[in-house]
């Protein structure tokens, strides 16, 4: 018996749309990061990019836990020097709150050629509309295992 590897044209994606009022920011990330992986499928291949699309709702109301929204950093560079700004994440979430969230899920992506690509299928949105609704997304329960 042979071992099972997918193939490109095995690869069905589906549509998923997550509340991110519903479940603080580092759950909210894992969830997405194995959906972005496409963990929870049967043709799973670590060496495929075989997840599906996500698309993130209401990230404005996005919920924290503890002091992170005056304690949590957000750092970059200009590249010259003394050029180093620092944002806090309340004003991160004021000014772009879809950044948040991106940035966490892309944390916690592996660092390979894959990872642009399933980035790329992540949409996060501010409110509740969202341009995809012809694609048909599945509402997907947040706090349970599928």
């Amino acid at each position: 018996m042979r071992t099972y590897s997918p193939k490109p044209a095995d690869i069905t994606r589906q549509w998923y749309v997550l509340d991110a009022s519903q479940l603080p920011l580092g759950r909210l990330s894992t969830t997405v990061a194995s959906l972005l992986l496409g963990k929870g499928k049967t043709s799973f291949s670590p060496h495929m990019d075989g997840g599906d699309f996500v698309v993130v709702i209401n990230a404005s109301k996005l919920k924290v836990t503890g002091n992170k929204l005056a304690d949590k950093r957000y750092y970059r560079h200009s590249g010259y020097p003394s050029g180093l700004t620092e944002q806090s994440l309340s004003e991160v979430l004021v000014s772009n709150p879809e950044k948040v969230i991106h940035h966490a899920v892309r944390g916690m992506l592996p660092a390979n050629k894959l990872r642009p690509a399933r980035l790329a299928r992540l949409k996060v949105y501010p409110g509740e509309e969202h341009n995809h609704t012809a694609q048909k997304p599945v509402n997907f329960e947040l706090g349970k295992k599928k």
